[in-house]
């Protein structure tokens, strides 16, 4: 009876060990891969689509310029249109002089509209928050 004892525990101790060795246990069925894995290379993150970038801007530029809900939607709309138009003439690829003419007249097309949409003071805020550093990109 000992000798059978004795043989049942080497079996259950010989069939652990050879589980673990070619990946039937536990950890096998519920996580790990016996098989390595190779490290799937890291997802670019996706590009800012205009509207995304404006709002992530507009907080700021309410609270600068001191905008009500109806100028703060008129700004929202000027601006998510200018910057589709620099997102459009980045993806060009033109030669520095025609990009560097086509940021121009953005930016003045951009300035004239919002200038047209907003009272002067709340214009002159917005001027000076672009100037501090805020770019409508």
């Amino acid at each position: 009876m000992r000798t059978v004892l004795i043989f049942l525990a080497f079996l259950t101790l010989a069939s652990a060990e050879l589980c673990a060795q070619y990946g039937y246990g536990y950890r096998s069925r519920f996580g790990r891969s016996a098989i390595p894995q190779a490290e799937t290379p890291a997802k670019k993150p996706e590009p800012l689509t205009a509207e995304q970038i404006v709002s992530a801007e507009m907080p700021e530029i309410i609270e600068t310029a001191g905008l009500n809900d109806f100028e703060a939607a008129v700004v929202s709309t000027i601006l998510t249109k200018y910057v589709q138009q620099r997102i459009e003439l980045r993806l060009l690829k033109l030669d520095p002089d025609q990009t560097r003419a086509a940021y121009e007249k953005i930016d003045k097309d951009e300035r004239e509209e919002l200038q047209s949409g907003l009272p002067p003071e709340k214009f002159q805020a917005m001027v000076e928050l672009k100037e501090s550093g805020y770019d409508s990109r």
